[in-house]
């Protein structure tokens, strides 16, 4: 019976000390591990809510300038054509059919928010006319009517690519250069002369046309020759697939003997969104399919790395659409506040992720989302004009970490909780994801002083601050936090 207690003792002690090494944070401040190159940042995409008639109009663009990040990402898109399209007929004998009256109000916001920022553009679609159809493509005459039928035709009228090109140049003279010249020689002035830093070639050209990675690479040529003409300073970024499992995308595109001479490859990007598991129900559950997924999804990335370090190392990878996509039936009633905190946690985790790969800019998609258009993707709230807990954590993380950080020494046994040390401008900082929806106490080292956080608690408010007592944390469900230490 003695030996029976003694080993019951040693069992119960080996299993506190495991739940206790468990949630133990323990850094190595000496030790480097790598130098961070990732911007944390978003993408915008062009919808109602971004017209000056918009309830939360004011709210959106202020959220979008008080954050102050780099190559945010613009793309007005097919959905609305009036506002993504700028010639909506194809040109005549004797008149064209130009028309900046839907696109260049919310291109005005966005520049002036994004005043001394990088900004990534991407006007993605092309017009119909210049595809082949069964028949033209109808354009509704409300502006802020969705027409998910716009983007139509697999094939190109003009399989050279110029005309598309020419198309591109000019949109860019008209954003650059003050204005341009349309194809019967007539001037259109815009007085515009916006610094584009970038210029991303289409947008999931995999999905939109069913365009082939050898299409693709000849469009991308001949619309870079083209707009490099135009703007010689902007940069340019391709591929910007929506699916990232097929590598003959990265293999073909990123080796240079597949372009013209002379054209650059400056940046590529492609996107992910965890989505919920067949038979996963109730949102809380989500959290498993979503994180199992962004492992996936990472697995993916190391890959194409590889790719890219291979063939063309000096072009940079931007990811620059992340995100959660519920299903439609989980639209029929409002999305539980919680979501957003988990959304915001799985962002956070794969910046942190996609920072211990390389990558350099790891974007949040997207600022406005609502009822009919993809409301779980959404960083603002669409009836309070506030930004939600998905913007706050991008907000934390931007304010706190970036490239040129010292990511440290870390260790924590935890499943449950991600921990990372960093030493940046600010000075030494620890980074705690809660992935999941149960509550986590941390024992952290010496010298924690304070916490900043996004919680359940927060809701559409900025992060939270509050000082560090006992050099111990607890971490509500889905906290991203971040703790200054002395």
């Amino acid at each position: 019976m003695r030996t029976l207690n003694i080993l019951c003792v040693a069992i119960s002690l080996a299993i506190t000390g495991k739940a206790a090494a468990q949630n133990t944070v323990a850094i190595q401040w000496e030790k480097t591990q790598r130098i961070s190159r990732t911007t944390p940042t978003l993408q915008v995409v062009y919808n109602p809510m971004l017209r000056d008639n918009s309830p939360i109009y004011k709210g959106t663009f202020q959220a979008l300038q008080d954050l102050g990040a780099s190559y945010v990402r613009y793309v007005p898109w097919f959905p609305y054509p009036k506002a993504a399209v700028v010639e909506l007929k194809a040109p005549t004998a004797q008149q064209t059919f130009w028309d900046f009256t839907y696109a260049d109000p919310a291109m005005e916001a966005l520049m002036k928010a994004q005043e001394g920022r990088s900004v990534v553009i991407n006007f993605s679609t092309t017009p119909a006319w210049m595809w082949k159809t069964a028949k033209p493509v109808a354009v509704d005459s409300d502006p802020d009517r969705v027409n998910w039928g716009y983007n139509q035709g697999t094939e190109l009228v003009d399989t050279t690519g110029r005309q598309v090109a020419e198309y591109y140049a000019r949109l860019l003279s008209w954003y650059t250069r003050g204005g341009f010249t349309d194809e019967l020689g007539k001037y259109h002035s815009s007085g515009h002369h916006y610094k584009i830093d970038y210029w991303e070639v289409l947008n999931e050209p995999d999905l939109e046309h069913n365009i082939s990675p050898q299409l693709y690479t000849r469009l991308y040529d001949a619309i870079v020759t083209a707009m490099h003409k135009v703007s010689p300073a902007t940069k340019f970024t391709g591929i910007s697939v929506a699916y990232e499992t097929n590598p003959t995308w990265f293999e073909y595109f990123l080796n240079p003997a597949n372009h013209r001479p002379g054209i650059p490859l400056d940046a590529i990007s492609y996107h992910f969104y965890g989505r919920p598991s067949v038979n996963t129900l109730p949102i809380g559950n989500y959290q498993y399919s979503f994180f199992d997924q962004a492992n996936g999804f990472l697995d993916r990335v190391r890959y194409i790395e590889a790719i890219r370090k291979r063939l063309s190392p000096r072009t940079m990878a931007q990811i620059n659409e992340i995100g959660n996509i519920l299903r439609d039936q989980d639209y029929k009633e409002p999305i539980p506040p919680t979501y957003w905190n988990l959304a915001g946690a799985m962002y956070a985790y794969l910046y942190l992720e996609l920072t211990k790969i390389g990558i350099d800019v790891a974007g949040e998609s997207q600022l406005v989302g609502y009822p009919t258009q993809f409301p779980d993707v959404s960083m603002m709230n669409w009836t309070n004009s506030k930004p939600n807990a998905r913007y706050w954590v991008l907000r934390l993380l931007h304010d706190n970490l970036g490239p040129g950080d010292q990511l440290k020494g870390t260790s924590l046994g935890s499943e449950t909780v991600v921990a990372q040390a960093f030493v940046t401008k600010k000075g030494r900082q620890l980074l705690l994801i809660n992935k999941y929806d149960k509550e986590a106490t941390l024992k952290l080292p010496e010298g924690a002083q304070k916490i900043s956080y996004v919680d359940e608690s927060t809701g559409d408010d900025p992060y939270a601050t509050k000082p560090v007592t006992g050099n111990q944390v607890t971490l509500k469900p889905h906290t991203v936090a971040i703790v200054d230490f002395n």
